[in-house]
């Protein structure tokens, strides 16, 4: 993997290199979201319903130092659903890594869902060594099945999950570097309640076509948001681009 901007390399690209291309900003007292997608070069979001066809080694290694680098892993029920989600686990080099860099061992999963729709027997409940917390709202039957089998449950809005209140609510936490993984329903949502910071994009070196849906959907924006380009990345025929605001 080699670094294509601001920095230009011939080498290959150290881990401590790539931690600081997606390092947090320094000092944070607010909720700092980044989001990650995949996506083909025809702006498919999948290949046979899942994200894993689109992704390649290089895409991989970011993928897992942007976990180990977040105070929480932000998803949306349905993303969490079809890639089978489960809490994150150790492994030497996260250890090392968190424990370097002060966080605490295990980042949670937070999971959104406005329906409770995730079952109290998932793997993202039962399989995890940090409690999953569950973004809901008031309306939304079985959280308190949910909260007896050991999630954290939070309700953040009425009838549906206000994004604002639920980014909000990770801060209070003390959660602030906020890793968002999708779907595309949340990464719209969040886009039209202006809480994207970063965006990190791999463009997977494949022409899908199909009716596979883009990265992000949801309400029609009165205007568009501009990002500048932070960081790219080349590993084998990847492009891995960083979009900060």
């Amino acid at each position: 993997m080699q670094t294509l901007w601001p920095d230009p390399g011939t080498g290959e690209l150290t881990d401590t290199a790539l931690e600081a291309l997606y390092a947090y900003p320094a000092g944070l007292d607010r909720p700092f979201v980044q989001v990650n997608f995949v996506s083909s070069l025809d702006g498919a979001v999948t290949v046979a319903g899942r994200s894993a066809g689109l992704s390649g080694p290089g895409d991989q290694k970011v993928f897992h130092t942007q976990r180990d680098l977040a105070d929480v892993i932000m998803v949306g029920a349905t993303t969490a659903l079809i890639e089978r989600y489960q809490g994150l686990k150790p492994n030497e080099v996260r250890a090392e890594r968190r424990a370097r860099l002060g966080l605490a061992p295990l980042p949670p999963v937070a999971v959104v869902t406005g329906k409770c729709s995730i079952s109290p027997d998932s793997a993202l409940i039962t399989e995890t060594r940090v409690p999953t917390i569950v973004l809901t709202a008031e309306a939304a039957p079985g959280r308190a099945a949910l909260a007896d089998a050991g999630a954290d449950v939070v309700v953040v809005g009425d009838e549906h999950v206000d994004l604002t209140l639920a980014v909000a609510e990770l801060g209070r936490r003390g959660l602030y570097r906020v890793n968002c993984e999708g779907g595309p329903r949340l990464f719209g949502g969040m886009i039209a309640a202006d809480l994207v910071d970063q965006l990190n994009l791999t463009m997977s070196p494949l022409l899908t076509a199909g009716d596979s849906g883009r990265i992000a959907s949801g309400p029609v924006l009165a205007e568009a948001r501009r990002m500048k380009l932070a960081a790219a990345l080349r590993d084998d025929d990847f492009l891995m681009l960083a979009y900060r605001r």
